[in-house]
């Protein structure tokens, strides 16, 4: 059996990729980090997803992204962004957004990275995408595959030739709409995921951030190819 490590937002695509995983029969080691997101509700649905997919090992890393600032998501003083996409169909501008999060990606690969040479894990799943997302570039192939280079240059195991490093993207190319009709083919229950950026005091969906709307947008996507 193969080994992988997941990293687990809680999230559509994070949790998809996580049933992708599962459906290969490869032994599951989720990662989730904890580092200051105000949508902090997608760390217990990440420990809830972990145990329905019944994964070896769930580590949850606390980590204060907010310290340094310069994101929305990690920073009270700058708002999240609402109503941006008209009909959640991608960005209005080419800006990125400031719910962009410093390097989020590359310091989440390296920690999964880590603890995949820890466990002897060949394989790193990350639920990253290029078509229904924001603007973040550390979502793009390019990003993804210059990692992997320096995963397989930068590690004990590899240098030594005992280890390979791969990094996996299944969604990269997929449709939000695709997304989820491949969990739901997997046994995934998007009710146990969030999207949110942003929400409410009583711990609502915002229904207006990017995240949100692309989310609905699937969903009433999906509904209407379906009826």
């Amino acid at each position: 059996m193969g080994r992988c490590v997941v990293l687990l937002s809680g999230g559509v695509d994070s949790s998809t990729t996580l049933a992708i995983a599962n459906s290969e029969g490869l032994e599951l080691n989720a990662l989730t980090i904890d580092y200051g997101q105000r949508h902090r509700v997608e760390i217990e649905c990440a420990r809830a997803i972990a145990k329905r997919f019944a994964v070896k090992r769930h580590l949850v890393i606390s980590l204060d992204m907010g310290g340094i600032g310069g994101s929305a998501l990690t920073t009270a003083d700058i708002d999240v962004p609402k109503d941006r996409i008209e009909g959640g169909g991608g960005p209005l501008t080419s800006d990125i957004p400031v719910t962009y999060v410093p390097a989020r990606n590359t310091i989440f690969l390296s920690l999964a990275l880590a603890w995949a040479e820890v466990l002897e894990a060949d394989t790193i799943f990350i639920g990253a995408n290029a078509v229904d997302y924001s603007g973040y570039p550390d979502c793009r192939p390019e990003f993804i595959h210059a990692f992997e280079v320096m995963a397989n240059l930068a590690t004990k195991v590899s240098v030594q030739g005992t280890l390979r490093f791969k990094v996996r993207t299944p969604l990269i190319a997929m449709s939000k709409v695709e997304i989820i009709q491949t969990g739901l083919a997997l046994g995934l229950d998007y009710s146990m995921t969030w999207s949110c950026y942003d929400p409410t005091p009583t711990g609502e969906p915002c229904l207006r951030c990017d995240s949100c709307i692309i989310r609905e947008k699937a969903l009433r996507e999906k509904a209407r190819r379906e009826g």
